[in-house]
């Protein structure tokens, strides 16, 4: 009886500090989207250079790396606005590009499509009892595919190319999100800087994507 009752118990701890990770990695993640969305406006409106690919690799993966290492204390939360922050930034002169470009109209149906794919993957991945840890595998496997594509278009500069580097990110973060939100649920995740990061990049590689999707669609026309 005393066993059932430490198991019942248990069970309920484990339900609740599952609840307390998402609701903390929802709630961390509004935060850094809207602080990025603010710096890239900031960006825009004072038309500030891109960084560059290697200050943007560099400020990528360091700030990254620094949020991670500290993930369990305060100074997390520091890292990842500044990696957010710093993501934002770079968002700033890419969408000026588009607008400069005239491509400005692409930029409201990516953000819409990113907004809907992230709830639909966010709500299958809550609701399923289907196990997506299968996806880990193909993420690894896609991973290794799409830096391959990017470093021989960098040589080849071939639109179709880049259309389909586009769409193998926006399959990657999508099953980026399923992963991520169901290994919240099932516990695997117990730590929401760490989640939140995660799913604050697939969210900013679905956007820039389907932006370049759109842009390359419109610009046919």
């Amino acid at each position: 009886m005393n066993d059932r009752i430490v198991s019942r118990n248990t069970g309920y701890e484990s339900v609740l500090s599952t609840n307390k990770v998402l609701r903390n990695t929802y709630f961390l993640l509004s935060l850094t989207l809207v602080w990025s969305a603010v710096v890239a406006g900031f960006a825009m409106a004072m038309n500030l250079p891109h960084p560059g690919l290697l200050i943007t690799i560099v400020g990528f993966y360091g700030l990254m790396f620094l949020t991670e290492k500290n993930r369990n204390s305060s100074l997390g939360l520091v890292f990842a606005f500044a990696f957010t922050g710093f993501l934002g930034y770079t968002l700033g002169p890419i969408l000026n590009l588009y607008i400069g470009a005239g491509l400005g109209y692409a930029i409201m149906p990516a953000l819409g499509g990113t907004a809907l794919t992230f709830l639909a993957c966010s709500a299958y991945a809550l609701t399923t009892k289907r196990d997506l840890s299968f996806l880990g595998g193909m993420l690894f496997a896609g991973f290794f595919a799409i830096i391959v594509a990017v470093i021989a278009n960098i040589f080849l500069q071939l639109p179709m190319l880049s259309l389909a580097i586009s769409g193998m990110f926006v399959l990657f973060s999508s099953a980026a999100i399923l992963l991520t939100t169901q290994s919240i649920i099932r516990g695997g995740e117990t730590n929401y800087i760490s989640a939140t990061i995660t799913l604050y990049v697939s969210i900013y590689n679905l956007f820039l994507s389907l932006l370049q999707i759109l842009g390359v669609m419109g610009g046919d026309d």
